[in-house]
């Protein structure tokens, strides 16, 4: 299909432009799936609501996020990645205004959707500018480690500003977006105009997709507390798979899929999809149980609680660039399955501790989770777009980042329903635990992935 050109640059010819725009809109999206935890005491504390409805508070917004990902990303490759992110980050910065002024839990969680909405255009399109403005892989490679440092100063920034901020005024985490999104939109400015690749949206795909996530989702979360045998909550899964089945009728009958699912054939890009699934739901689900954990069973404050986080994301983000250098030494699938082996240590090592263990020691032991996913998240978004044609970059991101983020939710959906279904430090040592246990299995299927392309070479 012809890429219409406009009479202008059809490919950025400013890469330090495109980079700078992409880790800044990576930066606040990422601020705030972390900023949030440590202020949902404080949230409940002003608004009410319980364990369920601080998961929504999270889960809104990633929910939303990993849901619109796949649409974001044909989109970015339709209308131009240029235009989608600026699309994308006005939307996330008005959410952002009507979190802040939120009156009651109801509409912060409302407000929440729509930032995810905001922050699935961002995201994709960020990564495309990336891949239009860089045609050598290598270089590529480290402008998505770049891409990715955005996102781990976000981490480490997100739980001590969050912290910060709450002990003045929760409502201050959300004001935060609004400077920082102002900026991106100026430097937006200096980005070439994107190509565009014009053709109809997949709008059954697009609406089976995220009334099958919602289904799922809300059925996990709210069958911890009216049981997962109730009517309703049987009627969601029913929904969830309904919604399934009707989407891979889309893609596979469709005359314009959002995602041919031919292109998952590769076992490079299905393996990697899984592991990303898997260890996003670790990462997130560990931060939404621990920001608890710390506050509730160990009574530390907001501030407190995200300076314990502060070894954990600080020393993702100082790694980050090295990291780069590791994936161009080694290649994407040992990065992948290094990562997956550290995360499982410090899984099964917080599982292990006493629940009256110092908490300076279970801070320690939050690090190689962060570390681990500090490996594998730019190794499989290259992995996965190394695997897609050029001109499909935005559908490439929006395939790696819905993986990502479907995992987030689903970690925080039901790390939260095991907690809600039996004691707090039970829930999290089996949350913990299992976690772990799916990590390992699945480094088999990392190192094959490496046995495999020796043998193909």
């Amino acid at each position: 299909m012809s890429v219409s050109t406009d009479n202008r640059p059809a490919v950025d010819a400013r890469p330090r432009a495109s980079l700078a725009v992409a880790m800044l809109g990576f930066f606040v999206v990422a601020l705030d799936a972390q900023i949030v935890n440590v202020a949902l005491p404080a949230i409940r504390n002003d608004l009410g609501g319980g364990l369920s409805g601080l998961q929504w508070v999270v889960t809104g917004y990633t929910l939303m996020f990993s849901a619109l990902q796949l649409f974001a990303g044909t989109f970015s490759d339709r209308a131009g990645a240029r235009r989608a992110y600026g699309i994308g980050m006005i939307v996330f910065v008005v959410a952002s205004a009507a979190c802040a002024s939120s009156p009651s839990l109801p509409v912060l969680v409302g407000a929440r959707i729509l930032q995810g909405i905001g922050g699935a255009m961002i995201t994709p399109a960020s990564l495309a500018l990336i891949r239009e403005a860089h045609h050598d892989a290598a270089a590529r490679g480290r402008a998505i480690v770049y891409w990715g440092l955005g996102g781990s100063v976000a981490a480490a920034a997100g739980p001590v500003l969050g912290g910060i901020l709450t002990q003045l005024d929760w409502r201050l985490i959300f004001f935060v977006n609004l400077p920082v999104g102002a900026v991106a939109l100026g430097a937006l400015s200096r980005v070439a105009v994107s190509p565009r690749r014009p053709a109809p949206f997949d709008w059954a795909g697009q609406i089976s997709a995220v009334v099958g996530l919602a289904a799922v989702t809300y059925g996990i979360i709210e069958g911890a507390e009216s049981g997962y045998g109730s009517t309703a909550i049987v009627l969601m899964f029913a929904l969830a798979v309904v919604s399934l089945a009707v989407f891979v009728i889309a893609q596979t009958r469709g005359q314009h899929p959002m995602i041919p699912l031919d292109l998952f054939r590769p076992r490079a890009v299905s393996t990697a999809l899984i592991i990303a699934v898997v260890t996003m739901a670790g990462f997130y689900g560990l931060v939404f149980v621990q920001s608890l954990y710390f506050q509730q069973e160990r009574g530390a404050s907001a501030l407190e609680t995200g300076l314990l986080f502060l070894p954990m994301t600080a020393l993702v983000a100082i790694l980050n660039p090295w990291v780069g250098r590791l994936m161009t030494r080694y290649g994407h699938v040992a990065m992948i399955a290094a990562g997956q082996v550290i995360m499982a240590a410090g899984l099964i090592g917080l599982c292990l501790l006493p629940a009256d263990a110092p908490v300076l020691l279970v801070a320690a032991l939050m690090v190689p989770v962060g570390v681990g996913g500090s490996f594998t998240v730019p190794s499989i978004i290259s992995q996965v777009m190394d695997n897609f044609p050029a001109e499909r970059a935005g559908t490439a991101s929006g395939v790696a980042n819905t993986a990502r983020q479907v995992g987030g939710s689903l970690g925080v959906a039901i790390f939260g329903a095991v907690l809600a279904s039996g004691g707090f430090i039970t829930g999290l040592r089996a949350s913990l635990g299992a976690t772990a246990v799916v990590l390992i299995v699945l480094v088999t299927a990392s190192l094959a992935l490496q046995r495999r392309r020796h043998t193909t070479a």
